[in-house]
């Protein structure tokens, strides 16, 4: 490894590592507009100037040159400073001062860093030139007079996204970045952009003019809208959540957040759930608590009641309602509400065991029954990054916008049985194979002959698994863990025809089902749930309560909670501990302390926030075939739990970036 030398200090340096990276081991700070960790080198903003000897006598770009052994690296020299103060002279030529009405004011690179390494004062006397505003949709606000080409959100769309959708125009003073003709921006991960700007030329368009950020109160929390469980933090201001934002966590979403996670926090504040209700004449009446758990009382749950936990809920309430049932005599749980049936004994075999940094790594791959850029678009970015590496795709599933090469062998599940020569000679030769079985190729048995093709290829090997099952609801894995999963499915508890319904924002039910069962819907929003609901009891959204959540990986993760629910809403796990009371039976305990200490008692692996290990993987039942086609369970990207619903956002996005087409066909 080099040695260099940083403002007089030796330190060692990665082969490969540039200087830039080498002052910052020396933890020196480096100002930088075009540079990014994970992003290609453009070397064209120049503000990360220094000074190399041996070299050239003249400041150097530490972005774009390498580290060798014995380079002398100065950080802090008057030619140094004076070329930043130029660099940044040049870049304030053209920018407005907007910054009183930029909603980048407060967390701005260039607002930083012309304070830090600008000069006091202007020599710039003429016009300063002024770029048309661009569309590129609904998440996307520009203001291009602002833009520095630093090309970081045409590098992100190219390298990370895979969507060729950004680009530059023209040359020099005159160069301008833009959408392909003008049209929205309509990939998944778009809005990662607003992120990576450094100064206000593309800002949230949802969010302008909402908030500084000094006003916000800042929360950890855990995105549900899938369940990859990307680390989000929400910015809130009194009771209302203003936005959500990436954290970082290099093993989860590094630092993307996909645009339903992002942006579907608007919904939060709209079609709420804040009163009890109860089904009179057919009609839902406002009521309260005391009556509506009399009327539950009233329909004898004692052995005959059951809970169907929603694809948002936290594993502190699905154990409460496991609690209360399991002192009413009943096991009937049950959180694959769209009625999927597979073997649950060995949760090894439900678990993405290779995690999602190690997908990067697989040199062979297979993928059943998953729209992947639909249903976890932050794992979607680890498989391009794996074909980049050169990784073999092939997809069985019926077709979809790849953003890498991929071969699709054909709709038909049965294709596991009778596979190509193609996959025969890609995994037989593998080093670290893969298979990722989805929603679409669980629902056709593809569970066991997935398990069987890991034996033939040899998918488990020292150092490496390469089975995956790829969930798409933030609450399954925890929900599994805590034993939500009947032999027999969903169907196992309509024959069973219980008394009490439970819901625990289940809004995927086919509560038809359950005609003659009370239905007690314990939610935040008024959807499918609490339309068919009996009583609803207004229930705490994920960023009003804390909780435990397990991602597709197994990686238990907690959330915090960031504002109050509105009106009589209450935490879910409160209202079951208050319906235990009224049923006469004890739960075990009585705050929220007690009852995440009873729940990691129960399931050790979610009192450690991590990658809880399900052990070795059981063995293929060769009885169980693959068959039918296969079809993917999303039909709209942006609408596909009870928030993104409420969200009108998400509503703008669905309209206008997926069915554009049909509206100006019923517009004709």
């Amino acid at each position: 490894m080099p040695k260099v030398t940083v403002d007089g200090q030796e330190i060692e340096v990665p082969n490969g590592a540039t200087v830039l990276q080498a002052c910052e081991l020396a933890g020196k700070e480096i100002p930088r507009f075009c540079y990014h960790e994970r992003l290609s080198i453009a070397g064209n903003c120049r503000m990360c100037l220094v000074e190399v000897k041996p070299g050239p006598p003249k400041p150097q770009a530490s972005c774009a040159l390498p580290a060798t052994d014995g380079q002398e690296i100065r950080t802090d020299t008057d030619m140094v400073k004076t070329a930043r103060e130029g660099v940044m002279e040049f870049l304030l030529i053209n920018h407005p001062l907007d910054c009183p009405i930029c909603d980048q004011g407060g967390e701005c690179d260039l607002q930083d860093q012309s304070m830090m390494y600008g000069r006091g004062a202007t020599r710039y006397e003429e016009n300063k030139r002024a770029v048309t505003e661009k569309y590129m949709g609904p998440l996307i606000k520009t203001i291009m007079t602002r833009c520095i080409h630093c090309t970081r959100c045409v590098r992100f769309s190219e390298e990370i996204a895979g969507v060729d959708e950004i680009g530059a125009i023209y040359r020099g003073e005159d160069m301008q970045i833009t959408t392909y003709l003008e049209q929205a921006a309509s990939h998944e991960l778009s809005a990662n952009v607003i992120d990576l700007c450094p100064v206000g030329a593309l800002t949230s368009r949802p969010y302008a003019f909402e908030a500084r950020p000094w006003e916000l109160k800042k929360t950890w929390s855990i995105d549900v809208s899938d369940a990859v469980g990307a680390n989000i933090r929400l910015d809130s201001r009194g009771r209302e959540v203003m936005r959500a934002l990436p954290r970082i966590n290099d093993a989860v979403n590094e630092e993307w957040l996909s645009d339903k996670g992002r942006y579907q926090v608007d919904g939060l504040s709209r079609r709420r759930l804040d009163k009890v209700y109860i089904r009179k004449d057919g009609k839902l009446v406002p009521a309260e608590w005391n009556e509506a758990f009399a009327a539950i009382a009233a329909a004898n749950p004692k052995g005959s009641i059951a809970a169907v936990a929603g694809d948002l809920v936290d594993c502190e309430t699905m154990f409460a309602a496991k609690a209360l049932l399991g002192a009413l005599g009943s096991d009937h749980l049950e959180g694959r509400q769209t009625g999927l049936d597979y073997d649950c004994s060995n949760l090894a075999a439900v678990n993405f065991n290779s995690t999602f940094e190690g997908i990067e790594n697989a040199d062979a791959i297979l993928i059943v029954g998953s729209q992947v850029r639909w249903e976890a678009a932050l794992v979607n970015v680890r498989l391009r990054k794996a074909a980049k590496r050169g990784a073999k795709i092939f997809v069985v599933g019926p077709q979809w916008d790849t953003t890498y090469p991929a071969t699709f062998l054909g709709e038909d599940a049965a294709v596991l049985h009778d596979l190509p020569q193609a996959i025969t000679e890609a995994f037989s030769k593998a080093e670290r194979p893969a298979v990722i079985v989805g929603g679409g190729g669980l629902a056709k048995g593809a569970l066991h002959p997935a398990l069987a093709f890991a034996e033939q290829f040899n998918l488990v090997r020292e150092g490496w698994n390469g089975f995956n099952v790829l969930h798409m609801a933030a609450s399954r894995m925890g929900g599994l863990m805590l034993g939500y999963a009947q032999k027999g499915g969903i169907g196992n508890i309509a024959k069973a025809k219980p008394n009490v319904l439970i819901s625990l924002g289940a809004d995927e039910l086919d509560y038809g089902a359950f005609a003659d069962s009370l239905k007690v819907y314990i939610g935040h929003h008024g959807d499918a749930g609490a339309h068919a609901a009996d009583i609803i009891l207004p229930g705490a959204s994920y960023a009003e309560k804390d909780g435990t959540y397990v991602n597709t990986e197994g990686r238990v993760q907690f959330a915090e909670k960031a504002v109050f629910a509105p009106g009589d809403a209450r935490e879910d796990w409160t209202i079951l501990r208050a319906m235990a009371d009224a049923l006469d039976v004890s739960v075990g305990f009585d705050s929220f302390a007690e009852l995440q200490s009873a729940m990691i008692a129960a399931v050790p692996a979610l009192g450690e926030e991590g990658l809880a290990d399900f052990g070795q993987l059981p063995n293929a039942d060769a009885s169980i075939r693959a068959s039918g086609a296969i079809s993917y369970p999303i039909a709209d990207f942006y609408m596909t739990n009870v928030v993104a619903r409420a969200s009108a956002t998400m509503q703008r996005c669905s309209s206008e970036l997926l069915h554009h087409d049909d509206l100006k066909e019923a517009a004709e």
